[in-house]
């Protein structure tokens, strides 16, 4: 048995269905679900399935570090949080942010070069007005850590140490890290260390081997170790399969399954 809501992201398997299709194969399968962009989604036609959402992007304009960025990412996050009530019917997905915006393909609108002290500064104000935000509205926002050396670089506070020395400033239960750890291998390694020493901060696990961004058993990262670590750490919440299938994707979301089943 698993001591975890697992999930698997509907962007990246099945992928030659249309997404209510991917939505419902992964519900009948008994995995709650994860999307991307809302804006691109027919929110009603995914909140019939009946499927539990776990996860969805919590923005789609805005940055942390920038006055007016803030401001639009504020505004963007109320236009999720209102969004997020069409799939709501099970539990409400959190949702989701990076440390700037990215575009379609995953870069930074805004690369930055260096971090600045400033930029922490600002960067943590912003996200006291978002966890007062989902406080008032009682969702939960997760802050995503990303890699810069394969996927996303440029991205400000992409390693899991700073998504975790940013919530953990903000201090609020309605930010909380979305520690992906296909990122973190890239990034940082050491992930049982990792999740131990930020397990009470995580609203959310993503997982993904390496290399390759496929199911957990396609690349170097011993997934069963990983879960055994998660649940004697305590942790007992979402954990996300944001991979693709290296082949057949029943077999992919089952290898995920088995992988995090202790």
């Amino acid at each position: 048995m698993s001591g975890f809501t697992l999930a698997v992201c509907a962007e990246m398997v099945f992928r030659d269905l249309p997404l209510p299709d991917r939505v419902r194969t992964l519900h009948d399968a008994g995995f709650a679900v994860e999307i991307w962009d809302w804006t691109t989604k027919d929110l009603s036609a995914l909140g019939a399935t009946g499927a539990r959402f776990t996860s969805m992007t919590g923005y789609v304009d805005g940055e942390l570090v920038d006055p007016d960025g803030a401001d639009r990412l504020l505004a963007s996050a109320e236009r999720s949080i209102a969004a997020a009530e069409a799939l709501s019917g099970q539990g409400r997905p959190n949702l989701n942010l990076h440390g700037t915006g990215l575009d379609g393909r995953g870069l930074p609108v805004r690369p930055v070069v260096e971090v600045t002290g400033a930029m922490w500064l600002a960067a943590q104000r912003t996200l006291v007005r978002i966890a007062e935000l989902g406080e008032r509205h009682d969702v939960v926002f997760t802050l995503e850590n990303l890699n810069v050396a394969v996927d996303h670089p440029g991205t400000p506070f992409a390693s899991a140490a700073d998504t975790r020395a940013l919530v953990a400033a903000v201090a609020s239960p309605h930010l909380r890290m979305n520690l992906d750890l296909y990122h973190a291998q890239i990034g940082e390694g050491n992930l049982v260390e990792l999740l131990r020493g930020c397990v009470d901060l995580i609203g959310e696990v993503q997982v993904a081997d390496v290399p390759g961004r496929c199911e957990p058993g396609t690349g170097e990262i011993n997934y069963p170790v990983v879960a055994a670590a998660l649940a004697g750490a305590g942790y007992r919440g979402r954990v996300g399969m944001e991979a693709f299938a290296s082949g057949d994707s029943r077999a992919a979301v089952e290898a995920f399954r088995n992988s995090f089943t202790l």
